[in-house]
């Protein structure tokens, strides 16, 4: 990423969370708020922001699983350091797009093949989309007339977010399964951007292309030759999926509150991932805190409702975000160190 736009990214999330904080912030009282997170269990607290780390670090293990099996050399610590740095830039870019890129800059440098990186990094990415879809559509199906209840005008977003889901993972898996149509597509972008006189024309280039294709093919007919494999990461992915959806749970318990169940609080979380997940906003910031206002009004009771909120959100998103910021700053400087 050059230095330019990352400075504009950073610019750009940092205007977002301004924004949101003065949103959510606005015409609270912050000692009653103070209060009120004093007052929160401790353990409670703890095994939630467990579950925060668990969904980052359950990421890098699945890359280690799937790594392993094409006999690539990283470890499971070098493999969670991906998930975390994925994490950040994820976090700071519209639309999550920064994340995958530096993923695969790290990757590339602890020495796996690019291909093999770059079809691990979609699988996961595909199973991670098709596991929202599946919960998203067992919601609509199995808890319609309570998700509408709850959900009032957000219903619509959460249509959309349920649609551009099943539109991405139809996309992913048509890239996957034709690797001969992925590199046409590579070739006829090549030779558009050497017409517009923005690349030079290159036999090399060519040649790096083919390579890159073939070596492509070969991973992804090795995952659909090893679908045991697979099919673990699935299972995990609905674990990962789960511990963040859980997160609120514990937070509820976490201020001593009863009353609602642990099915309708985990359902209702995964509602608003659902919805927002999609958005081209760094982090879904914004619309996230306001869908949750919305959607746990009448579960956090007792002017709960807003530290619930910052807990919960400081926890998934936030916390997570500066470790992974940490590991990122670590990395870098356990490579200047090597140099």
């Amino acid at each position: 990423m050059m230095p330019g736009k990352r400075l504009g990214n950073a610019l750009f999330f940092l205007c977002v969370m301004g924004l949101t904080f003065y949103a959510v912030l606005h015409g609270q009282d912050p000692a009653q708020i103070g209060r009120a997170l004093a007052h929160m269990s401790f353990l409670p607290l703890c095994a939630a922001a467990c579950c925060g780390l668990f969904f980052v670090c359950a990421e890098g293990f699945m890359i280690w699983y799937l790594l392993k099996g094409m006999g690539a050399r990283s470890g499971l610590a070098s493999c969670i350091g991906y998930s975390f740095v994925g994490f950040f830039y994820s976090g700071i870019t519209p639309s999550a797009t920064g994340g995958q890129p530096m993923q695969l800059y790290y990757m590339k440098k602890d020495g796996n093949r690019l291909s093999d990186s770059s079809v691990v990094l979609m699988t996961v990415a595909v199973i991670y989309k098709f596991v929202l879809v599946v919960t998203g559509a067992g919601i609509l199906l199995f808890w319609y007339q309570p998700l509408c209840a709850r959900l009032n005008g957000y219903l619509a977003l959460y249509l959309l977010g349920l649609f551009l889901n099943v539109a991405l993972v139809a996309l992913l898996l048509c890239v996957m399964a034709a690797p001969g149509g992925m590199y046409r597509l590579l070739s006829r972008l090549e030779r558009g951007l050497v017409h517009l006189k923005l690349l030079k024309a290159s036999a090399q280039r060519e040649q790096k292309l083919l390579e890159f294709v073939d070596g492509y093919r070969n991973a992804v007919h090795f995952l659909w030759t090893h679908k045991k494999r697979v099919c673990a990461v699935v299972l995990c992915t609905f674990l990962q999926r789960g511990s963040v959806f859980f997160l609120t749970w514990f937070v509820y318990r976490g201020f001593g509150l009863a009353g609602s169940s642990m099915t309708e609080i985990v359902l209702l979380q995964a509602s608003v991932y659902i919805a927002v997940d999609m958005l081209p906003v760094p982090g879904a910031q914004g619309i996230t805190e306001l869908m949750y206002q919305a959607v746990f009004a009448d579960i956090f009771t007792g002017q709960l409702l807003m530290p619930s909120l910052y807990v919960t959100r400081g926890i998934n998103f936030y916390f997570l975000l500066l470790v992974s910021l940490l590991v990122t700053i670590a990395r870098r400087l356990t490579e200047k160190k090597a140099r």
